[in-house]
């Protein structure tokens, strides 16, 4: 008994009409792909409206920023171990450890990362929880609030609105006039002094 052979299938030679128009439809759904994600086009960084702030605490005005955006390296070189692991990882510094925990002068709390202005000196307030805590931030635009299961129970965590640098979390058992405690890691924060 003879095997037949299968006959080889045909396909019609790509033409160059069909060959544009399934190209353009590949870059149209490459395109829509990131426009729903929400990433920027390539090569334009994404952009953040911050409000700016000198080491007075006075507002100086609201500014169009580039997000800050580096690579691990880059952040592992700029930061301390345990600033690169509360900023870049979600990390949390023992209690009662951080530096800035008892500082008491008048000015600005900045981004260990990038700069942006976070708290004024004037919102913060002994909690008794053994990190720095505010009522409330310099300008609600300059940070970021998102969900938080870490622990297995819902929080909300806040970072910078800039470079994404994980900061700490709110609790909404602060003083008035907000009654929120903003409860930050001291290695995500710089402390810059009020000038005369």
């Amino acid at each position: 008994m003879r095997r037949g052979r299968s006959k080889p299938v045909m396909t019609a030679p790509l033409s160059r009409r069909r060959f544009v128009s399934t190209a353009a439809l590949a870059v149209a759904g490459l395109a829509l792909g990131c426009s729903r994600s929400g990433d920027a086009a390539p090569g334009r960084p994404r952009q953040v409206t911050l409000a700016e702030f000198d080491d007075n605490g006075r507002r100086l005005r609201t500014a169009v920023v580039a997000k800050v955006v580096k690579t691990d390296a880059q952040w592992r070189a700029q930061l301390s171990p345990l600033a690169y692991r509360v900023t870049r990882h979600e990390g949390t510094e023992r209690a009662y450890t951080g530096a800035l925990l008892d500082e008491h002068r008048t000015g600005v709390y900045r981004c260990a990362c990038c700069g942006t202005a976070l708290y004024d000196a004037a919102t913060k307030f002994e909690s008794g929880t053994g990190w720095p805590s505010f009522w409330r931030p310099i300008a609600p635009q300059n940070v970021v609030e998102s969900r938080d299961f870490l622990i297995g129970m819902p929080r909300t965590a806040i970072s910078c609105a800039r470079c994404d640098a994980h900061l700490g979390h709110v609790f909404d058992d602060g003083p008035p006039p907000t009654g929120l405690r903003y409860c930050m890691n001291s290695v995500a924060l710089r402390f810059a002094p009020a000038r005369a």
